[in-house]
């Protein structure tokens, strides 16, 4: 491809940035960066208020500050072994600064339409109507912006919310609650709701690893990225004996006991939890079966009543910029992308951080870029049989992991950190 061809590209959260500064490095600066927010950052722009982001006031990362940074930038030396979204955001604020990124970004500018044409080109229409044409089309929006609401949240009829406006537990003091979902996002609200409220129940509707944030001392992901060269089986007894020594038996927090290795689930990483419970301030409760006003009965046949209902339950895969015929993959638990970045029949697309990594998304999303970059600079060839292999991904997902939306683009962090450097420097 000429390099002065045009690139536009949707979303300058850490995705977003990875891949202008990786292909404006390479020579690709015929670059346009539409952002609809008004500065940089993503889901990372923490707001009191509702908007784009799904971050809540007391947001630390999940995934370690060695196993979450750039490769050719780390995270200041003072930063703690899990910091918080205020320092997350400064770090990337500071990455824009050293490498210029802001050059490159339209703000306050929201595509409305993206539309392949002739040529295997992309018109995009702007907000205000205005309609501009480019060579290749990178997608980097995020995949946490949408909330997926139970089919039963219009059947209660007392406070209800998603955990995607789950900013800060005031408004909860001396509250009935009732937290739907036991990922990161119910774990996060369960917690803080505890603080204030009279009653948290958890409803955990299958199985979780809820793990601990340190293991002997360490973030707990350095412990599973050590145990990366071992044969998987031997690695899952592991993970599974270290899980234990943590926790002990779920059953002892009223949990039910996972059946599956940890690595086939997205892990949920909170060290307060399984405390809470212990303490009585969070009890679990098995799944909802049905709403009635503000009684909400489970599947053990019991029932309860609450003020306020918080549902973590997901969060659906939105391009709300494409024809809803165009991608449609809300509910699916098989997403046909080559390397969860390329449609076989869009060959002048790709998606930069539609993965949900067991691990950190921002050092995936400058691989990819970089291969996107090998492939627009013509060192790099999509494969003939990219349908097929798009599709055999999509199947080994729904074998490697538990089949659900929730891990339609789930990936293992290290082997496909590994396979996009591979596939990056062949």
């Amino acid at each position: 491809m000429d390099v002065h061809k045009k690139i536009a590209l949707i979303g300058a959260g850490c995705s977003g940035l990875a891949a202008l500064k990786v292909l404006s490095e390479n020579g690709l600066s015929n670059l346009t960066c539409f952002e609809k927010n008004n500065q940089i950052g993503g889901n990372w722009v923490y707001t009191a208020g509702e908007g784009h982001s799904s971050i809540c006031e007391t947001t630390h990362i999940i995934s370690s500050k060695g196993l979450s940074q750039y490769s050719d930038f780390p995270m200041p030396a003072d930063y703690p072994d899990y910091p918080s979204h205020q320092q997350v955001l400064t770090y990337f604020q500071a990455y824009a600064n050293t490498f210029e990124l802001e050059r490159f970004i339209r703000f306050n500018t929201e595509i409305t339409r993206a539309e392949k044409i002739e040529n295997e080109r992309w018109k995009l229409t702007l907000q205000d109507g205005n309609a501009e044409e480019f060579d290749y089309l990178i997608v980097a929006n995020g995949h946490h912006a949408v909330p997926r609401d139970p089919a039963w949240a219009s059947d209660f009829q007392g406070q209800y919310f998603h955990s995607h406006q789950f900013k800060n537990n005031r408004g909860l003091e001396g509250k009935r609650v009732l937290v739907v979902g036991a990922g990161n996002s119910g774990c996060d609200c369960a917690v803080e709701a505890s603080r204030v409220a009279t009653k948290v129940d958890l409803s955990v509707r299958s199985p979780q690893y809820i793990i601990p944030k340190f293991f002997l001392g360490k973030p707990t992901d350095t412990f599973a990225a050590g145990t990366q060269w071992l044969p998987n089986p031997i690695k899952n007894i592991l993970h599974k004996l270290a899980v234990r020594i943590q926790v002990g038996d779920y059953a002892d927090y009223g949990l039910p006991r996972p059946n599956f290795p940890p690595t086939r689930s997205h892990p949920t990483v909170n060290s307060e939890l399984l405390e809470k419970i212990r303490h009585g301030k969070v009890q679990p409760k098995p799944g909802v079966t049905r709403v009635a006003g503000k009684t909400v009965y489970f599947k053990d046949d019991s029932s309860a009543e609450y003020d306020s209902i918080i549902a973590a339950t997901g969060y659906k895969m939105s391009t709300p910029f494409f024809d809803p015929n165009f991608l449609e993959w809300e509910d699916a638990t098989n997403v046909p992308l080559y390397l969860r970045m390329f449609h076989p029949e869009h060959k002048t697309l790709a998606f930069i951080g539609l993965v949900q990594p067991q691990g950190s998304v921002w050092p995936l999303s400058e691989a990819q870029a970089l291969l996107v970059t090998r492939l627009l600079k013509s060192q790099w060839n999509l494969p003939v049989d990219l349908r097929a292999r798009a599709c055999a991904e999509g199947e080994a997902i729904e074998k490697d992991f538990l089949k659900s939306p929730r891990h339609a683009v789930e990936v293992h962090f290290h082997p496909y950190l590994r396979k996009l450097q591979k596939l990056a420097t062949a």
